[in-house]
């Protein structure tokens, strides 16, 4: 599910060359060229960014309609624009002739269908309650055992593919969380309190569950390769290498 970029805070997470703990002097893990180090930081951090903006542009008539609400107060004027956003983004992909995924369809719906209430019942709280649909959708597709798999390098598929479940189902149960909270605000709070307090939770959980879940693989990869016999962990190193 590349539309949200949760799987591309992973790669960030878990797609640089990792160092493994040392015994004295003697490395007991993988060592990396500088050139294919950089090669790596440079497509963990492309994929990082085209993630971001793909969420961006899920997120876009959103954004509009609660930019243009907040300086005019006015709702009618808010939802046409986020509409209007929303459905030119569909039309620029078909004249460009580029396939339209799912996730653009269902945003594209959103959009109207949120807007269509907004506007006939003066409530801009349909639009605001759009990002709890997203996240949910995306939180079922992380319930699959071991999505995250194809964001890590080769080693740490090697060491910790289990822990990397356990990190996918946290990734999942944060989207959940993300959707009731988001859906929370929404129904109690103002405006002005959802337009702050979303995009200030939604950034510090993801930062926090990024580098917990990184932290978590780091230690229990360190201390499984230094437990292995040394056969074992020169084969692991040839296997990676």
């Amino acid at each position: 599910m590349h539309r949200l970029g949760i799987g591309a805070l992973a790669a960030h997470a878990n797609g640089s060359p990792i160092e493994y703990a040392t015994t004295g002097s003697e490395a007991i893990g993988p060592e990396v060229e500088e050139s294919s180090s950089l090669g790596k930081e440079r497509e963990t951090m492309k994929n990082f960014l085209h993630a971001g903006k793909l969420l961006l542009l899920d997120l876009a008539s959103t954004i509009l309609f609660l930019v243009v609400y907040l300086l005019t107060h006015n709702i009618p004027l808010a939802v046409a624009l986020g509409m209007a956003l929303g459905i030119a983004q569909i039309s620029v992909q078909f004249a460009r002739k580029k396939p339209i995924e799912t996730m653009e369809w269902l945003s594209l719906f959103l959009v109207v269908a949120s807007g269509t209430a907004a506007f006939i019942t003066d409530d801009p709280r349909f639009v605001m309650v759009k990002p709890t649909v997203l996240y949910t959708i995306v939180g079922i597709v992380m319930l699959k055992p071991g999505w995250i798999n194809r964001y890590l390098p080769p080693v740490a598929k090697a060491v910790v593919a289990d822990i990397a479940v356990i990190v996918g189902f946290l990734w999942a149960g944060l989207m959940f969380a993300s959707a009731a909270v988001n859906v929370f605000v929404a129904l109690n709070y103002s405006v002005i309190t959802w337009a702050w307090f979303m995009p200030v939770f939604g950034i510090v959980s993801k930062i926090a569950l990024f580098l917990a879940g990184f932290a978590m693989m780091r230690f229990i990869g360190r201390r499984r390769i230094a437990a292995m016999p040394e056969r074992e962990r020169e084969a692991l190193q040839a296997s990676v290498a």
